[in-house]
């Protein structure tokens, strides 16, 4: 758990029925509507800064620039860092690329002054981040889709962990389901 005057790092990740994680643009837009948008504004505006691994950013880096709206511009305007070996140049705007130890270099912005840091999505940098047990809150948005291929929420080789159901409910938009933990002390 954090410790007093520290930022939590808050983790957000959409999964489908049979545990997918990967690629949710091609399966969970349809499930996404005011009620997602909202609560996803939400978790921004709580949120000081955006942690990524290269992948998410490609995707969000080709996105998000170009849209109007509140979510895009509070996106836009907040500091991101990306935790990457290979991205030389981030084109997008207030982003600043982690070379090097990830855990040691997220721990250090956990302990600076500021608002939440949200990391989006579970991929390679998501599972180092609950590894290392610098997670303080794992939200879960269960989509309910089976999808054929694709990265699992677990992936072998992880440490293991044991989580506390914090909240429960009904998604943000019909069919969706919201699953809140933190990590069991």
């Amino acid at each position: 758990m954090t410790q007093q005057n520290s930022r939590r790092l808050v983790q957000a990740v959409l999964v489908s029925l049979n545990g997918v994680t990967s690629e949710p643009l091609r399966w969970a837009g349809p499930y996404f509507g005011e009620g997602s948008a909202a609560r996803s504004r939400t978790v921004l505006e709580d949120s000081g800064a955006m942690l990524m691994g290269r992948h998410t950013y490609e995707v969000f880096s080709r996105q998000w620039p170009s849209v109007p709206g509140p979510y895009a511009d509070r996106l836009n305007a907040m500091p991101k860092y990306v935790f990457s070996a290979t991205l030389d140049r981030p084109e997008w705007t207030n982003t600043t690329v982690v070379r090097g130890a990830v855990v040691e270099a997220v721990s250090a912005l956990k302990h600076q002054h500021g608002k939440d840091l949200v990391v989006y999505g579970h991929g390679r940098f998501g599972q180092t981040l609950c590894d290392a047990g610098l997670v303080d809150e794992l939200t879960l948005t269960v989509v309910p889709v089976f999808v054929a291929d694709g990265e699992t929420l677990y992936r072998p080789g992880g440490s293991a962990r044991t989580w506390e159901l914090v909240g429960a409910g009904p998604g943000s938009d019909p069919g969706l389901a919201s699953l809140t933990y933190r990590p069991r002390a």
